[in-house]
């Protein structure tokens, strides 16, 4: 049986690549596992093969990319992918507060492996899946209140004025293996979003967990396992307890899709359409026309000004205010499609702009990439359209002039002529 000796790391710490080094010289393991997936693994391989020939003096051969497809990108999760690169982007500027790259203890991990001749496992589960199941298994108000925080990080990261990313320094990082705070951490996440957590942290602790199992059972003598602190408490109780370790096929299998945004939104239209018949019915032609008026006038303000606060190029801006009222009577149509389109064509994205995107220093620097600006102003146009659908109907009294009381008249009077107009034809 494999001797286990596992490190709890923070990703961003002096201290976690010391405490790796420690661990390998002392243990001298025969395997090291650590917590990567193939994609990962490879992208901090050619991190630190670019590092090596940079401090060599060799420059690399420009590299053969593909520019990405604008509409591959729209027909997937595009929301998702920002906000992976938002996640990765804070977590960057947090590291370049600290002096330390994010994942610079895996390299080392593996930088030891490497130069040791140490068996390398890697244990943990593919991003996109993780992923996948995060955003899935989130609910509408977990994702509203995710997007608001990384906002609110990607903007404190980024404050120049500040020695640190939102009072993050090295003291503070290193105590993020501590296991009082790990815990506190935990329960927090679990608060905030019990869905995204359950994704993030509980799955991954298990399949982790079967990745350390397994390895006990292997015929090496001793083992190293890298993970991020925040782990090692879920992989240890699964190890105390392992009949509660669920499947890996459970673990891994895609998260079920429900239609939830087509369907309120087929919903918003429905009450749109029978408000506005229901006035038309009622012999108020003015508010009518003024109702159909404030209608493409709120989209149009709403989606316009948010595509230029991202910087959209005024094309943009002018395709998402002009569409915007039209594309919120079709659920399976959006504004931020057709704006980010436009965009494209505009300003089309590179093939570097990948790569870019993983280097960038800044908010600015990110929204002067073609790619993520795209992408954004696809996302800001979709929920400022979707802002001012709910504004219409929470502010349709006041915007028309009339109370409440007035509105249901109208609205009840409508509808009863619309059921005698319809059974008069019966």
């Amino acid at each position: 049986m494999t001797e286990i000796h596992i490190v709890g790391t923070a990703h961003v710490s002096q201290k976690s690549i010391d405490e790796v080094r420690e661990a390998v010289d002392t243990i001298n393991p025969d395997v090291i596992a650590i917590e990567l997936d193939p994609g990962r693994f490879a992208a901090l391989k050619q991190q630190m093969k670019e590092a090596e020939d940079a401090a060599n003096g060799i420059v690399p051969p420009p590299e053969k990319h593909e520019s990405p497809e604008v509409k591959d990108l729209l027909k997937g999760n595009f929301t998702l992918m920002l906000v992976q690169w938002i996640l990765a982007y804070v977590q960057r500027k947090i590291g370049m507060n600290v002096g330390i790259e994010p994942g610079a203890e895996m390299k080392e991990a593996i930088r030891l492996a490497e130069e040791r001749g140490i068996r390398l496992v890697l244990i943990d589960r593919d991003i996109r899946i993780t992923l996948a199941r995060f955003w899935g298994g989130m609910k509408i108000l977990e994702k509203i209140k995710l997007i608001w925080a990384l906002m609110q990080s990607m903007f404190a990261a980024d404050d120049e004025d500040d020695d640190s990313a939102g009072g993050i320094d090295k003291v503070s990082i290193d105590e993020l293996t501590n296991p009082d705070i790990i815990e506190m951490a935990l329960e927090e996440f679990h608060k905030f979003s019990p869905n995204g957590a359950k994704a993030l942290i509980d799955e991954r602790d298990a399949y982790l967990a079967h990745g350390v199992i397994d390895l006990e059972k292997s015929p090496y003598e001793r083992a190293v396992v890298v993970v991020g602190a925040g782990h090692v408490p879920g992989i240890n109780r699964y190890r105390e307890e392992p009949s509660t370790l669920p499947p890996l096929a459970e673990l891994l299998a895609k998260p079920k899709h429900y239609p939830w945004g087509k369907i309120i939104g087929g919903l918003f239209v429905a009450m749109f359409a029978v408000i506005l018949i229901a006035i038309a019915f009622s012999g108020a032609t003015d508010l009518l026309i003024w109702a159909i008026i404030y209608w493409v006038l709120l989209h149009a303000l709403f989606a316009g000004v948010a595509t230029l606060l991202v910087r959209g190029h005024p094309f943009s801006v002018a395709v998402a205010a002009a569409l915007a009222w039209m594309t919120s009577l079709n659920p399976f149509l959006a504004a931020g499609w057709f704006a980010a389109i436009v965009e494209a064509k505009m300003r089309p994205p590179t093939s570097g702009d990948l790569k870019a995107i993983s280097k960038a220093d800044s908010i600015r620097e990110m929204l002067s990439i073609p790619l993520f600006r795209i992408l954004i102003v696809a996302a800001v146009a979709n929920i400022g359209s979707s802002l001012a659908t709910v504004c219409f109907f929470v502010f349709l009294t006041p915007l028309l002039g009339v109370d409440l009381d007035m509105m249901t008249q109208i609205l009840t009077t409508g509808l009863s002529n619309l059921w005698q107009f319809l059974t008069g034809w019966i």
